[in-house]
Formats: C-alpha cells, structure tokens, sequence
C-alpha cells in the first residue's frame, strides 16, 4: 500500500528528530550549553513537516477515507490521533514559546524546553506506535487499490502545494545535519 508506507516512511525521519530533540534535551539538562539556531529549525520542522505535511495528509485524506470505510471517529482510532495531533500543537506551542525566549539570551526557559520537549516526544513515540501498528494495518485491510493510489496522489499534491517543491528534501538535510551533531 502507496499510501501507508509513505507515511510510515516520513514516521522514520520524525522518530529521529524525536531522538535528536531527546540528546538536546539531555545536553541541556546536563547544564551544557544548546544551539538557539537548531531549536529555531527543530521548531520549523515539527510545525510545518509533522504538523502542516505529515498530520494534514492524515487529517484531510487518510483519516475521512478510513471513517468512509466504516472505522468509527468517536470512540474509535480516528478519534483518539485527532485528540493526540491536537495535544501535539499545544506542546509545540509551548516549545516556540520557549525557544523565543531563549533566542534573547534569556536561560531561564531552557528547563521548559527540556520538560515540553520530554512530553512532546513521549506523545509522538506513543501516537506513531498507534498508527503504525493499528490504523495503517486498518487501512491496509479496509482500502481498495484504488482508494490507495488517490490517497497517495492526493498526499503528493499536499506536499506539493503546502510546504513546497525541495522542502521535504531540505528537511531530511537538516535531519542529517543534526544527527551528525547530537547522536554520533
């Protein structure tokens, strides 16, 4: 399925900037000194990748396919990874808070980098296990060839339209970059 392993795969760059965020996280709790400028891209891809691109591919075509299959909004999956995608933009919003602050010069908020970002990649983990190994095997069952192909279509023109020809590349060069610099 086009369409699931798309989104799976953009899971796998989300895990690492999980990772990354994780070791900025640490390095700041060890009192060392972190890059305003990598939280500042941090920031940039968790609004405009996880959430513009990956979430509104989920949100506007993905999950109103799954809900026209028959897979319940209330009380079902569907439900609860809106709620999850609503929690994540409040705790991304704590972070953009939190990085402004620093980008002044102003340490202070760095433990609150460290608390938000801990919480963020707690709920990220947890939500990308869900879809991976409940919703997207759902749709896999529930979602004709058809289906499938104009989903995929559908999450190529989002990505088109939405963040930009090249973008998604520059962003797995800023996963590179900061993998480099945090987890070797």
């Amino acid at each position: 399925m086009k369409a699931t392993d798309e989104l799976k795969k953009e899971h796998q760059g989300i895990e690492l900037m999980l990772r990354i965020l994780g070791a900025i996280s640490d390095k700041s709790a060890r009192g060392e000194e972190i890059s305003v400028q990598h939280l500042v891209d941090i920031m940039e891809f968790l609004t405009v990748f996880v959430d513009k691109c990956h979430h509104g591919k989920e949100e506007e075509f993905l999950f109103p396919a799954l809900e026209a299959a028959g897979i319940a909004r209330e009380g079902g999956p569907v439900g609860v990874l809106l709620h999850e995608h609503a929690q994540g933009r409040k705790l991304v919003a704590k972070l953009k808070e939190a990085v402004s602050v620093l980008k002044t010069g102003d340490q202070s908020a760095a433990a609150a980098v460290q608390e938000t970002g801990r919480k963020y990649i707690a709920l990220l983990t947890d939500h990308i296990a869900k879809e991976n190994n409940v919703l997207f095997v759902m749709a896999e069952e529930r979602l004709d060839g058809a289906e499938d192909e104009r989903l995929f279509e559908a999450f190529e023109e989002l990505e088109r339209d939405r963040i930009g020809v090249g973008k998604h590349e520059e962003f797995h060069g800023l996963l590179e970059k900061l993998q480099d610099v945090y987890l070797k």
